[in-house]
């Protein structure tokens, strides 16, 4: 059984009169103990879809399944049952944290909401977790403004790990951190990983990142899944346009070597006017009227792996710079 298992997701809003589909089923799944990467530009929907998994986020169709248990509708004292198996790691560390509590309050609070332990036991809870992230339990006292931004998604991971999750969310931890910092954090969540058995469901728009923890990844493109496999083979042998415009848009180490591949041109268009056929068709360099009309299908290919695209077998070879 999966740990978590998304089928036909759809969450929606309404902007100025017009219907914004932010995830327009959505199916995915996590295996106990697995690194699932959820890859995408920015306003593609991957937000929406772990705040909707979470509930932050009303679900308006479709089913969350926690360990089998249906989330989808829960409420009230359902949901806080269900939440201590599943926590998030927000993207914002210097949002994230509440700037007038310290810190060991902030990693306290998940264990106050749910009743967990004694004032003494919190005390040595708290202490364990942030030396096991990487901070020194005498600076439980201090507040968020006294640490740099890594130090502060360190605090934010500790807090997430504080009632034992079996899945944590990990929506983009690293983009608001500088590279050298960005190493360090991915680092620490994989062996968090090992150590712990956690699963993770992580959300990034950057592939290289997803591709460092993440066994299988899931390609998100105007609120749909367009592609999905294993690390290796996604990143190698790319079935869907956009895919290969994600992995080709990769830096590599020698400036003077660019990709020659054709990267999508354009912005994402906006999910209030989503284009018909093919939602990549507009942006993508192999589009044919075909594309215009008929909306692909998410489908197996041979060799492994799914893609939504009319022509995910007869595209070129990836080029990419060695």
């Amino acid at each position: 059984m999966s740990l978590l298992a998304i089928r036909d997701l759809h969450t929606r809003f309404t902007v100025g009169g017009r219907l914004l589909r932010a995830v327009d089923g959505v199916s995915l799944t996590v295996a106990p103990g697995e690194a699932v990467g959820l890859v995408g530009e920015s306003g593609c929907g991957k937000s929406t879809l772990a705040r909707t998994v979470l509930g932050l986020e009303r679900a308006h169709a479709g089913s969350v399944k926690l360990q089998g248990a249906e989330l989808v509708g829960l409420g009230g004292p359902a949901w806080l049952a269900h939440r201590r198996q599943m926590q998030m790691i927000f993207q914002d560390p210097f949002a994230a944290l509440n700037p007038r509590l310290s810190v060991g309050r902030i990693i306290e609070e998940p264990l106050l909401v749910h009743g967990m332990g004694s004032a003494a036991e919190r005390r040595q809870a708290v202490a364990g977790l942030m030396q096991r992230v990487g901070l020194r339990p005498e600076w439980a006292g201090r507040f968020p403004h006294e640490f740099s931004g890594g130090q502060r998604q360190r605090v934010g991971i500790a807090r997430a790990l504080a009632l034992s999750p079996r899945l944590v969310v990990c929506d983009e931890p690293v983009s608001a951190l500088d590279v050298s910092v960005q190493a360090q954090v991915v680092n620490l969540l994989a062996r968090l990983q090992s150590q712990l058995g956690l699963a993770y469901l992580f959300i990034s728009h950057d592939l290289a990142v997803v591709a460092h923890l993440c066994s299988r990844i899931y390609v998100m493109y105007l609120g749909v899944i367009v592609e999905s496999g294993d690390r290796d083979t996604l990143r190698g042998r790319p079935r869907h346009p956009y895919t290969r415009a994600l992995v080709a848009a990769s830096p590599v180490p020698d400036p003077e070597r660019a990709s020659p591949e054709t990267l999508a041109q354009g912005d994402i268009p906006s999910q209030v006017n989503i284009p018909p056929g093919c939602r990549f068709h507009p942006r993508c360099p192999w589009a044919e009227a075909r594309c215009r009309a008929e909306a692909p299908v998410l489908r197996p290919l041979p060799g492994g792996g799914e893609a939504a695209c009319h022509f995910a077998e007869s595209l070129p070879p990836l080029e990419i710079a060695a």
